[in-house]
């Protein structure tokens, strides 16, 4: 266990963020050569893996549920140095994270097809995403364990162990994909599907290290099966807490889905045109990503020691440090566009509409981090229902105007970017306005003190 209510909160946020960033460029480098091989497959190759990978949105919606209860109840009880609390949710996260990713994975395989189908601008694409995800949903699953545990560990302060043991699985799926993909040394090319069997082994090895780790090393929290049994209480509280937290990604997926139906019409040219500005984009935001995944564990912490001089500093810190790095990551967008995309594709087509999406869409990146960082202090505070709304509000500033706009004649793919760009800077506007008066709040340590550990007493 890390102790984060001492100390410069700017170190312990670049520490903890750094940890994660070398994870998260690993991260990268897997999403950019998978997408790499798959797009010397053609087109339809990537258009399909596009669509098969946005359901890993709709998976991260709901393991952030998991994701962000087991972080809050985890930090919260570690603030209030209460350990045997902070057991006891590790335990019942797991659980539920179990028992989440099986229902998951009977549905999506039901699902499969339809969801292919429906999204697919034709039979092909469709036909190569239906066997991606034949073994891409198990992977998923996994992806469950994987958080319960991460997450876990995340709430105490420690992030080294998962940093290396995702660095480690993302190194072996990116020496298996092509190896898998176009049978290198074996003679026998699974094509598109090799790309989700890579993926599936390297998961699985993954968690079978994080087992290990927790039965060897691991001495704050510990698998203990006489706290396996559900308990409803701790369970609410998990959701309370991180039902808007998967909520609010899930906005994200039904946005991807709405930009997949809007641009169906225009071919599977401005479908992988978008999977490839889209992987682009993920990768830009990784260190944003690693700066959330750092803030929420140093406001909780801090908040169950109801310091809130130190949570406020979280959040000033945090936002400082991801609106300099998106940035950086716009300026870099706007310069090598058009070189980035050309990278994965071949095809004029794809790469004009993925180096215009690029271009237009990374004037919102200094938006996405701020809404970002904010939403992990939220998580952090245990208060996750103003993200969603502003969330909500960004899918009904997009969704409506692009619906409408595409019935229009002469609706032009550029028009969907730059409502995202509207959109994005709502959220994070009103992010922004609702984290102060959050803060005000909340942090009122005095008379309202049991009002604010209201989440951690549920969990214990």
């Amino acid at each position: 266990m890390k102790d984060l209510t001492q100390g410069p909160v700017s170190r312990h946020l670049v520490a903890l963020s750094g940890f994660v960033a070398i994870s998260m460029v690993f991260q990268t480098m897997y999403f950019l050569a998978d997408l790499y091989w798959v797009g010397s497959l053609g087109k339809e190759s990537v258009a399909a893996v596009s669509l098969a990978g946005s359901l890993s949105f709709f998976v991260l919606a709901l393991t952030q549920m998991l994701a962000v209860g087991a972080l809050t109840l985890v930090s919260h009880a570690v603030g209030a140095d209460k350990q045997a609390r902070a057991v006891h949710a590790f335990n019942q996260a797991y659980v539920l994270s179990l028992i989440t990713g099986v229902a998951f994975a009977v549905t999506a395989y039901a699902l499969r097809g339809v969801y292919m189908s429906w999204l697919g601008a034709d039979a092909e694409i469709a036909r190569l995403g239906r066997g991606y995800l034949n073994w891409f949903i198990p992977a998923l699953l996994l992806q469950f364990l994987v958080v319960a545990m991460g997450s876990s560990l995340r709430g105490t302060g420690i992030v080294r162990p998962t940093m290396v043991i995702n660095a480690g699985t993302v190194a072996l799926n990116i020496v298996l994909a092509p190896v898998l993909i176009f049978g290198w040394g074996t003679g026998r090319s699974l094509g598109v599907s090799g790309a989700a069997v890579a993926s599936l082994i390297s998961i699985a090895i993954g968690v079978v290290t994080f087992f290990g780790y927790f039965l060897r090393s691991e001495r704050y929290l510990r698998f203990d099966v006489s706290h396996w049994r559900p308990e409803w209480t701790t369970w609410r509280a998990m959701m309370k807490v991180g039902a808007p937290a998967a909520a609010e990604l899930l906005v994200i997926s039904i946005y991807l889905a709405v930009v997949q139906a809007v641009i169906r019409p225009f071919g599977a040219a401005a479908q992988a045109g978008f999977g490839i500005a889209i992987r682009v984009m993920q990768s830009s935001f990784l260190p944003v990503v690693a700066i959330g995944l750092a803030a929420a564990p140093l406001a909780g912490q801090n908040f169950g020691a109801r310091n809130g001089t130190r949570v406020r500093q979280s959040f000033r810190a945090a936002v400082l440090l991801a609106t300099t790095l998106m940035l950086i990551a716009t300026a870099l967008s706007q310069l090598f566009s058009r070189a980035v995309v050309s990278a994965f594709s071949r095809e004029p087509a794809v790469i004009a509409i993925g180096a215009d999406c690029l271009r237009i869409v990374s004037w919102n990146f200094v938006s996405h981090g701020i809404a970002h960082t904010t939403s992990s202090i939220f998580q952090g505070l245990g208060h996750t229902v103003p993200p969603l709304v502003s969330s909500s509000l960004r899918l009904v500033l997009f969704a409506v105007p692009v619906y409408l706009l595409s019935l229009r004649a002469g609706f032009e793919i550029r028009e969907v970017w730059y409502l995202s760009i509207v959109s994005v800077t709502a959220q994070a506007v009103l992010n922004l306005l609702l984290l102060q008066r959050a803060l005000d709040r909340t942090l009122e340590f005095g008379a309202t003190r049991q009002k604010g550990m209201a989440i951690t007493a549920r969990s214990g």
